[in-house]
C-alpha cells in the first residue's frame, strides 16, 4: 500500500534502481482519451539520467512501454500499464555498500523495516522509482487538458545552495526554464549554478536547494475539508520525493514575520469573478483552491552519496568508513522540476475527478479522437497538442 498514491486516479509505482525495469499502474484514468506513448517519453525524457553535464552520467533511454489499457491511440479505461527496462545496471559498484549502511540514504532504515534491502543503488529508495510518477502525470495531463483546457503546471529551480534565482511566478514560461541545464527561471543565475554544481562535484560533494512550483488556471473549489486539504496533499505528494526536507505554500514561514492585517488576502469582484488583490494564501485557503495561481516551494538536501570517505557502520555493527561510488548527480534540483510537476499534476488531476464526482458531473465530457501531438514538439508539459 506504501506504493500507491490517489483515490479517484489512484497510482502505483514498481521497480528497483537496478532491477529488471520500473513503472507505473494507473487505475481511474476515464475512456477515449488520447494517449501514445509519445506523450509518456516526452516528459520522461526531462526527468533521464545523463542528459546534460551536470547530472549523473547514467546512460538510460527510459523508453517507455505502455502494456495495456489503450487501444489504437485512447485510453479505455482500464487499468494502464507502463514499464520501462533497466539497460545501464552496474550493481559492482555497490559491493561495498551491500554490507555498509551510506550516511543519510535509506540502508539503515530499510534493513530496520524489512531486514533486508536492495543494495544497488538504493533499490525502491533511488530517485529511479519516480519514473512511474512522471509517466503516470503524463497520462493524468492528457486527462486534465479535456477536463480543464487552460490548467499550466511549471516548476523551476528557486535556489541552489545560497545561489537564489528572481523569478515571477505570474508569468515565468516553459520556454525560459528550458532553455538552459539547471532549469531555473531566471537565465542570468544559470551560469552561476551551473558553475556551482561543478564547483562541488570536483570536491567530490553535493549541494542542495529550492523548487518552486506554480498552477495556473486552477478552478476554485478543488480539495477536501480537514484531512485531505489541497495544501496537504500537495505536501505528502512533495515529501514523498527522494531528497525532499520541506514543504511551503503561499507565504509559507515567511508569514509568520506578518501581522494578520499584512497577511489577508482582500476579496474583491474582478471581470464577474471573486478574485483576491494579494495571493499570501498561496492559491488556497480553508485547504481548498480559491481559483488564484496555487504557488508552493519544496525543499530538497544535498545529495547524500559524496565522493569523500564518511564515518559509518556496517550490518553487523562495526565502525567503519565507506568511500562513495557509482554515478550520482551532485545536486538533484535540475531533474527534480519535473518530478515536482508530475507530483502536482496528479493531486490535481484526483482532486478534479473527485470534485466532479461530488457534483454529479459526467467524467469527460465529448472527446474528440484527433490529436494532432507532435513528438518533435517541446511545448509546456501540460500542453498535450
Amino acid at each position: 500500500m506504501s506504493s500507491s498514491f490517489g483515490h479517484s486516479f489512484r497510482i502505483h509505482t514498481f521497480g528497483e534502481s537496478h532491477g529488471g525495469g520500473v513503472g507505473v499502474i494507473i487505475d481511474g484514468c476515464p475512456p477515449r482519451v488520447p494517449l501514445t506513448e509519445a506523450h509518456i517519453q516526452r516528459e520522461l525524457d526531462r526527468r533521464r539520467p545523463g542528459q546534460s553535464e551536470i547530472v549523473t552520467p547514467r546512460k538510460e533511454a527510459d523508453t517507455a512501454e505502455i502494456l495495456s489499457g489503450t487501444h489504437d491511440g485512447v485510453t479505455l479505461g482500464t487499468p494502464i500499464a507502463i514499464v520501462v527496462r533497466n539497460t545501464d545496471q552496474r550493481p559492482s559498484a555497490y559491493d561495498e555498500m551491500a554490507v555498509k549502511y551510506r550516511p543519510s540514504h535509506a540502508d539503515y532504515t530499510y534493513d530496520a523495516k524489512y531486514g533486508l534491502r536492495a543494495p544497488s543503488g538504493g533499490g525502491r529508495a533511488s530517485a529511479r522509482e519516480t519514473i512511474g510518477r512522471v509517466a503516470a502525470a503524463a497520462v493524468a495531463t492528457q486527462v486534465l487538458q479535456a477536463l480543464h483546457p487552460g490548467i499550466e503546471v511549471l516548476a523551476w529551480v528557486k535556489s541552489i545552495h545560497n545561489l537564489n534565482a528572481n523569478v515571477d511566478p505570474e508569468t515565468v514560461t516553459f520556454e525560459t526554464i528550458e532553455g538552459n541545464i539547471v532549469r531555473t527561471g531566471d537565465p542570468a543565475m544559470a551560469e552561476p549554478m551551473i558553475e556551482r554544481i561543478k564547483e562541488v562535484r570536483g570536491e567530490g560533494n553535493s549541494v542542495g536547494g529550492v523548487v518552486e512550483c506554480v498552477i495556473r488556471g486552477c478552478p476554485p473549489g478543488l480539495g477536501e475539508p480537514v484531512f485531505d486539504k489541497l495544501e496537504a496533499d500537495l505536501a505528502k505528494a512533495m515529501l514523498s520525493l527522494p531528497a525532499t526536507k520541506g514543504f511551503e505554500v503561499g507565504s509559507g514561514f515567511g508569514g509568520t514575520l506578518l501581522t494578520g492585517r499584512e497577511h489577508n488576502d482582500p476579496f474583491r469582484m474582478i471581470d464577474g469573478r471573486v478574485r483576491t488583490t494579494s495571493n499570501r494564501s498561496g492559491g488556497i485557503q480553508g485547504g481548498i483552491s480559491n481559483g488564484e495561481n496555487i504557488i508552493f516551494r519544496v525543499a530538497f538536501k544535498p545529495t547524500a552519496t559524496i565522493m569523500t570517505s564518511q564515518e559509518t557502520v556496517t550490518s553487523s555493527g562495526e565502525n567503519t568508513e565507506l568511500q562513495g561510488r557509482g554515478r550520482h548527480d551532485a545536486c538533484v534540483l535540475p531533474r527534480a522540476v519535473p518530478m515536482v510537476e508530475a507530483m502536482a499534476t496528479l493531486v490535481l488531476m484526483d482532486h478534479l475527478l473527485r470534485q466532479r464526482a461530488q457534483n454529479g458531473l459526467p467524467v469527460l465530457p465529448e472527446i474528440s479522437h484527433e490529436d494532432d501531438f507532435d513528438p518533435t514538439e517541446s511545448p509546456s508539459p501540460i500542453d498535450p497538442t
